[in-house]
């Protein structure tokens, strides 16, 4: 596909050409879009652009390819998601990031944004008190929290939307919202708490989904807009979560996510004057990844799912969207694709593409023409043949589980043990690693190293029954599955086994340093990157949250009283390879409380430690020179012990010159 080149105004990037080794700005270099979707007459593209420490929103001008306007929030704020409402108009929904490694929190506010225009209105959420100021500026007295269900582009300066209460188990009601007066309509009640709500093909709610206190899913439905709420699935009775993913055209079957006793979830499809399920389709190996849905937005077509690669499968392989999806497969083999959003008349579509060595490209489909044409190419300054791809690997856990994973070897390996670096997932529960582009592992391998995710017991994508797996398991089974896969790689020859380090952020930095805890002999070294090393402290933190979160800790983590001996700054003495501490001041997630105290338990116990700590920083560092900072010391400190690429000095020199000093002792 050829890029059209969109920089114009105000978004110019350094494009640059990939070097050997630790090339830190060729890994860490923002994109210049994240999301692109077409307008209903097909004349612009809104898109969401990174702008330093926020995410914000560009309309584009189609056939001119340059910027008509541009949107932007506060300091840390970002577009969680945004909907095309009309020819002029998008609404978006504002969410707060607390950092790289953090899921953006989505505050309920929405806004719309006029095409002509280079402001964006709040129309649920703050409201403006001139007397207070906050982040977002001047306002801010709170009311509910809004989440936008439907665009309603038939229904003009109208959306539907959730609402719910600022409290910690809210009742969710659906509300049709009126841009202008912002003057609300309730159209449904949910008979659960948390919920969620799904639509047929008119945009009426139909099913809605939540969970009690203790955490158990109940899945309701209703016949139309003034009948009762009907019971369809209890998880106390049946075992089972069942998740409404959306209706038929002519909405007399309903498409349902069923988790399975054993294995994947299923799709079933529900007769909905009966409510009588029926198996449709289940993938031998893995859940359902995402929902693919027709030129409407609101009919699902079929599922994709994710293991060696993404596949799509379709509920009618004879429907006019099955088909263009095999022919665009045929013409791109080896990617995953799918829409984003249509133009009004369907036939205008923008076609996202995404593989193991490319983040998302994205090019304007004409379904009449057959033809795609380019919008936006990712990391243009990369060559997706210059990176090495990532392969599926399985292997057997000590009791005989089954766990796969992927490994990516360096680009210019050829045969034979190399230096490893493997790095556990965050999470960790219902969080799986992907076949998709990964900055930070193309960034290791380049600097030298073969490169192993493993999806640990207690991960997404493999069915209710391998997620238990993990429950109450942080540093038991589930480290052993890790322990378990660096032996596995070391028995086939992927890693020399006097080279292997581990490495991991949230989750992934407690599974680092419990890995050289309990294992100290299999690791060189070990980072931990906003990781939680006192499970005690985070189990008191989660329950005085809200009832559910002290459930949650009781049921995964496990109780209070079991956790000071599965927690790393207890058993810094069993540590006996040299450990690297990266955090930020501002974390709620992982307080940098539980770096310095394991920092502390380190030098106590005479062990190696250096640190990177920034207290501006989040869940996760956010601000360029301190990425490279990061990543700069990460490849020092893995060269130091297993003998891989440094950083380029220039690169080095750079990030220290901008990123200002860290805070604490560094320990280099």
């Amino acid at each position: 596909m050829k890029a059209i080149a969109l920089c114009v105004l105000a978004c110019a990037w350094t494009v640059s050409t990939a070097r050997a080794g630790g090339d830190l700005d060729a890994f860490l270099q923002r994109d210049a879009f994240g999301t692109i979707k077409v307008s209903p007459d097909g004349r612009h593209y809104a898109a969401t652009m990174p702008m330093g420490d926020r995410t914000g929103m560009v309309i584009i001008d189609r056939k001119e390819r340059s910027f008509v306007s541009k949107a932007t929030g506060g300091v840390g704020s970002a577009v969680a998601d945004f909907w095309w409402i009309d020819d002029a108009r998008v609404v978006i929904a504002m969410a707060e990031t607390e950092g790289s490694e953090a899921m953006p929190y989505v505050t309920g506010d929405l806004f719309v944004f006029d095409v002509d225009g280079n402001k964006a209105r709040n129309i649920f959420g703050r409201q403006v008190d001139p007397g207070m100021t906050d982040r977002y500026g001047p306002a801010t007295q709170r009311r509910d929290m809004a989440t936008l269900i439907d665009p309603l582009v038939d229904a003009p300066g109208e959306v539907l939307v959730a609402v719910a209460p600022l409290n910690s188990t809210p009742h969710t009601r659906v509300e049709r919202l009126h841009m202008q007066s912002r003057q609300t309509r309730v159209i449904a009640t949910a008979p659960v708490s948390r919920a969620h709500f799904t639509v047929d093909a008119g945009a009426h709610v139909r099913f809605a989904e939540g969970a009690d206190e203790r955490n158990y899913r109940k899945l309701f439905y209703r016949v139309d807009d003034d009948a009762d709420w009907q019971l369809v699935n209890d998880e106390t009775s049946s075992g089972q979560v069942v998740s409404a993913i959306g209706l038929s055209a002519a909405g007399d079957v309903a498409y349902l996510r069923v988790q399975q006793g054993s294995g994947p979830d299923a799709i079933e499809v529900l007769d909905v004057a009966t409510l009588e399920r029926k198996p449709l389709l289940r993938d031998a190996h893995v859940d359902p990844y995402a929902v693919l849905y027709d030129r409407d937005g609101r009919t699902p077509i079929g599922v994709q799912y994710m293991d060696e690669g993404v596949r799509n499968r379709f509920f009618d392989e004879a429907s006019p969207m099955a088909r263009t999806y095999r022919a665009l497969e045929k013409s791109m083999p080896g990617s995953a694709i799918d829409f984003t959003s249509f133009s009004r008349d369907g036939n205008l579509g923008v076609l996202r593409v995404r593989s193991d060595r490319v983040r998302g490209d994205y090019a304007l489909f004409d379904m009449a023409a057959r033809r795609a044409d380019g919008i936006f190419r990712s990391h243009e300054w990369l060559s997706p043949d210059d990176l090495p791809r990532t392969a599926r690997i399985e292997l057997r856990a000590r009791d005989g589980v089954a766990l796969q994973g992927y490994l990516t070897r360096p680009p210019a390996w050829t045969s034979g043990a190399m230096p490893m670096v493997i790095v556990p997932h965050g999470g960790p529960f219902g969080v799986f690693d992907e076949w998709t582009y990964d900055a930070e592992t193309q960034l290791l391998a380049a600097a030298g190293y073969a490169v192993l995710r493993v999806n640990f017991r207690g991960s997404g994508n493999f069915g209710r029954a391998f997620r238990q797996l993990g429950a109450r398991e942080w540093g038991g089974t589930m480290q052993d599955d890790l322990t378990d896969a660096t032996r596995w790689a070391i028995d086939e020859g992927v890693a020399d086994p006097a080279r292997v380090c581990i490495y991991g952020a949230s989750y992934g930095g407690y599974a680092a340093l419990m890995g050289v805890a309990r294992d100290p002999g299999l690791y060189r070294c070990a980072a931990g990157y906003v990781g939680v090393y006192d499970l005690e402290a985070k189990h008191a933190s989660n329950s005085r949250y809200a009832d559910w979160a002290r459930h949650w800790s009781n049921d995964w983590m496990g109780s209070r009283s079991s956790l000071e001996a599965r927690s790393p700054v207890t058993l810094a003495g069993s540590i006996k390879v040299p450990v690297f501490l990266a955090a930020g001041g501002a974390d709620p997630v992982a307080p940098l409380s539980h770096s310095r105290q394991m920092e502390r338990a380190l030098r106590r116990a005479d062990v190696p430690v250096q640190t990177l700590y920034y207290d501006s920083e989040g869940h996760g560092f956010v601000d360029d020179a301190h990425r490279r900072e990061f990543y700069a010391r990460l490849l020092d400190f893995l060269a130091d012990h297993i003998g891989g690429e440094r950083a380029d000095p220039a690169d080095v020199a750079q990030a220290q010159s901008r990123s200002g000093a860290p805070s604490g002792n560094s320990g280099r």
